[in-house]
């Protein structure tokens, strides 16, 4: 809770206004029975005309105060509310950002979607209740409770012996409810998955023509979100007939002995007309009661879910030589010392004993077949993720006791995986390096082959581009990836077989590029094309998460088994 705090304390003059606000509402409302009765007792009754007029400005004139202050207090909820859920979101994204790879692999994107938008929203909504109901239900229960007390005491006690019953049984149905809450929250969060997941493969969907296995899966999801719900929504509803039996028993009850006090003069006509008056504003105090424990109930299933994601630690953090900020990456030499990696929650390492050294400028190239960890290795060089043990040095120092943002700065990665953000290619391209100017983009673009095709577009560099790229070509889009990399002029460069979708001529022009501008530049480049391997100063050979094999393309076609299958067999196809 010291975290909603946090936020909330900015918006502390409306936390404090409207209690005020509410105070002033509720008793315009629950002192107008009392009015009610005094009309029909000392007007109505007694014929009395100047009464009536009198006591009824009076109710006039407390209802415009009653309705003034409820005006207000609604625009301060909406306005703390809002801004509250607003800051919330903006919190629990940047924490999004500040986690590692393995973090939000463990939270799953489509959980993390669902707990920025969803999650919130029901926490927002319970701020907009508490500054609405949560403290008007009790103020009027107790002012209507206040009431009846002084109208005839003798009478209130039926009332007050219904009270604990109702709140019992309320309390008993809630609780039951409750733990199926975070369950609804659950399977929000599948059915987003299974949405998430046929968006992004839609080109694969219809060229498979499985549109209508899809359709089945997703209502099979909304299906079990629908039933879940139900079940949920069928607990707590129950909470309203009983309170209905309850209160109408009630009803009857006082009906039945105020009668009879009427009739023997100890109670006015007037008054048990306001008794029954304010035994209905105890039932809907007690009805907003169970909304707001409704309401409680399912954010607290989802606050459960946003304090997760913010009290989690992220994996991967400037460590406290890292925080000092005095380490520079100047040369770009990389070594690996006994390197062992695995997953969080993984039982085996994927990575086993990995040591090489990579000289200042040389090219490397790395290769292995599926599934032998290219990528886990080259992702540990920038602390995408941390080695479980060993260590993996630039220019000496170990990566660990760089500022992270010292690391990301010095070393470029176009990953395996090409994504664009939606907007111009100019600024797809900037994004590598927001203060670049025109020309430093458009020479980047030279050397990653992408200036012909964008020159061509009608829009040239201002061409917009749809989300994740969609109206350009995979070979375009690696094009444009790599020159956001390249923009940075980074002393490290990380290739993760982000030039598959061009074909050789371009793939070779590339390097030509490379070659020529970011000559003193660490290349490291995951490839399956002989080509960029005969190019390479040396070759590593992974085979299941161990190196097979390092040396030149020469050395190794005489001692690496595997690098000679790949030679011998791209040859043939060739």
């Amino acid at each position: 809770m010291r975290k909603y705090w946090n936020i909330l304390k900015r918006y502390k003059v409306g936390l404090i206004v409207s209690p005020f606000l509410i105070l002033v509402n509720v008793f315009s409302e629950t002192i107008q029975p009392l009015f009610m009765a005094h009309i029909i007792d000392e007007g109505v009754m007694t014929r009395n005309l100047s009464a009536v007029t009198t006591i009824g400005i009076y109710m006039l004139l407390v209802s415009v105060a009653g309705l003034i202050a409820s005006i207000a207090n609604i625009y301060t909820s909406s306005r703390t509310s809002i801004g509250f859920g607003t800051d919330l979101r903006n919190e629990l994204f940047r924490k999004i950002q500040e986690l590692s790879f393995s973090d939000i692999d463990k939270f799953n994107s489509a959980s993390l979607i669902t707990r920025l938008t969803n999650d919130i929203s029901k926490i927002q909504h319970i701020i907009l209740i508490c500054m609405r109901i949560f403290l008007r239900a009790p103020l009027m229960m107790i002012m209507a409770v206040f009431f009846v007390i002084k109208i005839n005491s003798e009478l209130a006690l039926v009332l007050i012996a219904a009270i604990p019953v109702l709140s019992i049984s309320i309390y008993l149905i809630l609780r039951k409810g409750f733990p199926l809450f975070i369950k609804v929250q659950q399977q929000v969060d599948k059915l987003n998955g299974v949405v998430r997941e046929n968006l992004i493969n839609i080109r694969v969907v219809k060229s498979f023509v499985r549109e209508d296995f899809e359709g089945k899966k997703f209502a099979r999801s909304s299906e079990d979100l629908r039933d879940m719900v139900i079940h949920a929504s069928n607990i707590v509803v129950s909470a309203f007939p009983v309170m209905q039996l309850i209160m109408n028993i009630t009803i009857i009850a006082i009906l039945w002995f105020g009668g009879l006090k009427v009739s023997s003069g100890e109670l006015k006509v007037g008054e048990l007309i306001s008794f029954v008056n304010y035994l209905a504003q105890i039932l809907i105090s007690l009805m907003m009661l169970s909304m707001i424990m409704m309401a409680f109930a399912r954010a607290s299933a989802s606050s459960k879910r946003i304090l997760e994601v913010l009290d989690t630690d992220p994996s991967l953090a400037n460590t406290k030589k890292g925080l000092e900020n005095t380490h520079r990456i100047k040369d770009g030499n990389i070594t690996f010392r006994h390197v062992y990696f695995r997953h969080a929650g993984g039982e085996n390492d994927i990575l086993k004993d990995i040591s090489f050294h990579v000289k200042s400028g040389e090219t490397i190239a790395i290769v292995g077949a599926t599934g032998s960890a290219k990528s886990s290795m080259v992702q540990l060089i920038p602390r995408l993720y941390d080695a479980t043990s060993g260590e993996i040095l630039i220019d000496g120092t170990n990566v660990k006791d760089y500022h992270l943002t010292e690391l990301h700065d010095k070393i470029g990665m176009v990953l395996q995986k090409n994504e664009l953000f939606t907007g111009s290619i100019i600024d797809n391209i900037r994004w590598g390096k927001p203060n670049a100017t025109n020309e430093e983009i458009e020479a980047a673009a030279k050397i990653a082959q992408a200036h012909d095709f964008i020159s061509s577009f009608t829009d040239g560099y201002n061409t917009l581009l749809g989300r994740g790229g969609v109206n350009v070509s995979g070979g375009q889009k690696q094009r444009i990836c790599i020159a956001r990399a390249l923009i940075r002029n980074p002393r490290i460069l990380i290739f993760d077989d982000s030039t598959s979708a061009v074909d050789s001529d371009t793939e070779q022009k590339i390097r030509s590029g490379l070659s020529a501008a970011l000559k003193d530049t660490t290349v490291l480049t995951i490839t399956q094309r002989l080509n960029t391997m005969q190019s390479a100063d040396r070759v590593v050979v992974l085979e299941d998460g161990q190196i097979e094999a390092i040396g030149t393309p020469s050395e190794l076609l005489e001692k690496s088994k595997i690098y000679q299958e790949i030679y011998y067999s791209q040859q043939l196809a060739f």
